[in-house]
């Protein structure tokens, strides 16, 4: 006998799983394919009026940056106009992830052209004209820069808002994948984090189940530090949640028995841990293909400079050769990664096994869990609970996962089994 529940922890919702400053982003990208637009026409206006063909050349290779920046900002606009279409299953969230992984075989294409051309001017090199082609790449390379700086902060992933299609009670806490700890007991989940944002760091406790009925009185946290300090925390009711009434000393690394009206379970916070994976990707690539064609653009320079200082012509070619194995590897490492994404490779091993452990600490087991991920920083999973609980449905277990950070979609199947 089984059951099948595919509401994400029993609340009706919307699959809305973009990354954290999806729009600023977008206008990011914008800005900067206006940026570089201007830099082309300037650049092939001014060569036809000069009679430069290097400036020409230049403009259509700005153009290339455009066309680039185009995929990663029809991405974002598509991704968020299209968030609430019912077509997309799971929503727009990996749209980001196919834009990054088309960019990045763009890259590659560019490097293998790159080096292709550095080759044949090893073997048959062409007169420079030093005095337009050092000005070009150092313009070049400020346009770069002034992209980079434009694309900064939100290839990384690192903003600290949950901006999440629907409600979950960690979202209004703030709390950090390092910070959190979840325990699992037949009464219930209990999630204890450490909240440090715009007050000193104190304990939060989040309780699901039976556990939700537990006075603050009937709690205590008591910390146990490397060198033997102890310390007792004392909660008081807020909100939704319970939260010390004493700060937290740094540094967050301890071990804290957790006292649930009698019933103690010990965590470990150590701050090293990671949370799911918020990298947006397509920002990244973005990011990656200024950076790259910066950094062509300094061995350019330095090797346009040898050449008119010592005549080493060679120099010029063997900077085109460096800058497309630089572009070829990062382009590798970033295809590699959204190619996995793309594929619904399984991609945070360690909620998976909190998963696993939630489930085995009330006495059930975990007969099968697919864990992938939706968009930046929002995970999916699908689970197969055997069970021997009389009257557990997959609701039940929903309460147990609603306080996983970056696990946005659960879909539960319950096999309840007969008691030998």
């Amino acid at each position: 006998m089984s059951n099948f529940y595919d509401t994400p922890f029993g609340t009706a919702h919307e699959h809305v799983f973009l990354g954290a400053g999806h729009e600023r982003n977008e206008r990011k990208t914008w800005a900067v394919i206006g940026l570089c637009t201007v830099m082309m026409l300037v650049e092939i206006i001014g060569g036809k009026l000069f009679g430069s063909l290097a400036l020409v050349a230049d403009g259509l290779h700005m153009s290339t940056h455009a066309g680039a920046m185009l995929i990663a900002a029809l991405a974002y606009t598509y991704a968020r106009r299209h968030a609430h279409d019912r077509r997309f299953v799971f929503g727009t969230g990996k749209l980001g992830d196919l834009a990054g992984f088309s960019s990045a075989m763009i890259l590659i294409m560019i490097a293998l052209l790159i080096g292709y051309e550095a080759v044949s001017r090893f073997l048959d090199p062409v007169p420079i004209d030093f005095s337009e082609a050092i000005p070009i790449a150092v313009a070049g390379l400020l346009v770069n820069i002034a992209s980079a700086w434009l694309l900064s902060g939100g290839s990384h992933g690192h903003d600290h808002g949950h901006h999440h299609g629907h409600d979950h009670a960690h979202d209004a806490h703030h709390d950090h994948d390092d910070e959190v700890r979840h325990l699992a007991t037949p009464s219930g989940m209990a999630t204890l984090s450490i909240f440090e944002e715009g007050v000193p760091p104190v304990f939060r406790l989040a309780l699901s189940g039976e556990l939700a009925a537990l006075n603050a009185d009937a709690i205590q946290v008591t910390t146990t530090r490397p060198d033997g300090a102890r310390q007792v925390f004392s909660f008081i009711a807020k909100d939704g949640f319970l939260e010390s009434t004493t700060d937290i000393p740094e540094p967050h690394a301890f071990k804290a028995t957790v006292n649930l009206g009698g019933s103690e379970r010990d965590v470990t916070f150590e701050e090293h841990a990671h949370g799911p994976d918020s990298r947006d990707h397509n920002m990244r690539a973005a990011y990656l293909h200024v950076i790259a064609d910066a950094a062509v653009s300094v061995l350019v320079i330095i090797g346009l400079l040898l050449a008119k200082t010592f005549g080493w012509m060679w120099t010029d070619p063997l900077a085109g050769v460096i800058g497309a194995i630089v572009i070829a590897n990062w382009s590798y490492s970033l295809i590699r990664q959204t190619g996995l994404i793309l594929l619904d490779a399984s991609s945070d091993e360690p909620t998976e096994e909190r998963i696993r452990s939630a489930v085995e600490a009330v006495g059930d087991r975990a007969v099968d869990i697919h864990v992938w991920r939706l968009g930046p920083g929002h995970l999916g999973a699908i689970l197969s609970v055997a069970t021997e609980e009389h009257g557990r449905t997959a609701t039940f277990y929903h309460g147990l996962l609603r306080t996983f950070k970056g696990l946005s979609h659960v879909t539960v199947e319950v096999h309840a089994l007969m008691r030998s």
